[in-house]
């Protein structure tokens, strides 16, 4: 028996969007499982339809076909506050103006679960303390949040998702605008997190030597398929070959990582 829980599971899934001319597939008959505790990449070339999965996956996309189970239930099914408080999104997009503290950007995560005048409970004030103990930030929390950089901000981002303390944490390229460095330290949070919180954790990244060094699992498109594997597996398998065509970029199977002939 697997010691991991399903949280989220997909059964012959087909992504993609239905236009006036007809249905546009992107991808079908996915068969995908995360698992709780487990940090799973979600890696492939541009275009490629990344955003459209994580958008399905997470139910703001309907699928063409098959279905998407989040803890044994179907993902539209669920009412939106019962959705958030099992399952939380991480997106790129910019934040809107405004004045928030980090502390009060942080304590947006706990909405699903306050009362209607939104009043913070001492659970609310726990799960923020958690999070932002987990993230190392007691610095920051009386910063705007428009005064501290990037990477922080990505860093905020992240507690705020914890805040939230649902099983699945999504992120949609949550290294994109950072530095090597500051690359590096979200995903060794990220790893860390999905060890210490037993949540499961995906993200989709196009830093795909550092995601094979610390994802557990990746999930891999292409144009041909999508395979769900751990990293050992899918460079024995050849499966990263096939991500870029062309011939100036090859994976190396020996050192595990791409280089450029």
């Amino acid at each position: 028996m697997s010691l991991h829980t399903n949280i989220l599971q997909t059964s012959n899934l087909t992504i993609g969007y239905t236009s006036k001319k007809g249905k546009n597939t992107i991808a079908e008959h996915l068969n995908l499982k995360l698992e709780q505790g487990q940090l799973v990449s979600l890696v492939g070339g541009n275009g490629i339809g990344k955003s459209t999965l994580l958008r399905t996956l997470t139910g703001i996309q309907k699928p063409l076909a098959g279905k998407v189970m989040l803890n044994e239930k179907e993902i539209h099914s669920y009412e939106a506050t019962d959705l958030a408080q099992n399952l939380s999104l991480v997106l790129t997009e910019k934040l809107p103006p405004s004045n928030l503290t980090v502390f009060e950007l942080i304590a947006l995560g706990r909405q699903p679960y306050t009362n209607w005048l939104g009043k913070l409970s001492g659970i609310d004030y726990e799960k923020i303390t958690q999070a932002v103990e987990l993230t190392h930030i007691e610095h920051l929390l009386n910063k705007k949040h428009h005064e501290i950089s990037d990477g922080q901000l990505q860093i905020v981002l992240i507690a705020r998702a914890l805040a939230q303390d649902t099983p699945l944490i999504i992120l949609d390229e949550p290294t994109t605008h950072l530095d090597l460095l500051h690359k590096v330290s979200v995903f060794k949070l990220l790893k860390k997190l999905s060890l210490e919180t037993r949540k499961c954790i995906l993200f989709s990244t196009h830093d795909i030597d550092l995601a094979i060094q610390l994802s557990d699992e990746m999930i891999v498109m292409t144009e041909a398929s999508v395979v769900q594997d751990q990293p050992c597996n899918l460079i024995s398998k050849g499966v990263f070959n096939t991500l870029f065509k062309d011939a100036s970029i090859v994976f190396d199977g020996e050192k595990g990582r791409f280089v450029v002939n």
